[in-house]
């Protein structure tokens, strides 16, 4: 039996592994390139609420279940970007006075400035593995998008 993390055996990184470590580049990316643009105020945990598809007219409960975190958890993190301007909650009439959220003009502009950086990691990506290969990659993963494994 390995006494420590160093006496495991070394193998290939699993998927978990070979998703998580260009999702977290990406995230580091995207936030430093969004605060070299004006929006320096954003960190990590905004991504959660910013990330498409975007917030536009979802319930903050349906916003916690995309991110995988608390409901409460949610709503603090609307709390602050609603206190910086980039969205705001709203009663939604026709489903029994439930909240709805919504982007502000500056939480259209930083989401819009988000897809510019992911294009910019595409066209970064597609340079390093070929486009051929890249358009795999992305098709392949389109092909789990909606399936029950995602989920």
């Amino acid at each position: 039996m390995p006494s420590s993390v160093e006496d495991l055996p070394k193998r290939p990184p699993l998927i978990g592994a070979l998703l998580r470590v260009p999702a977290l580049a990406i995230h580091r990316k995207l936030i430093r390139d969004l605060r070299a643009s004006g929006f320096d105020d954003l960190s990590p945990p905004h991504m959660s609420v910013i990330q498409y598809p975007g917030p536009d007219g979802c319930r903050p409960s349906a916003l916690a279940e995309r991110a995988a975190m608390s409901k409460q958890a949610m709503n603090q993190l609307l709390k602050t970007l609603e206190g910086m301007g980039y969205i705001t909650r709203s009663s939604a009439p026709e489903d029994g006075g439930g909240t709805v959220v919504h982007f502000t003009d500056r939480g259209r502009a930083a989401y819009q400035k988000m897809a510019d950086i992911l294009l910019d990691v595409e066209r970064e990506w597609a340079e390093e593995l070929g486009q051929k290969r890249f358009d795999e990659l992305k098709r392949l993963l389109g092909d789990l998008w909606d399936t029950p494994l995602i989920r």
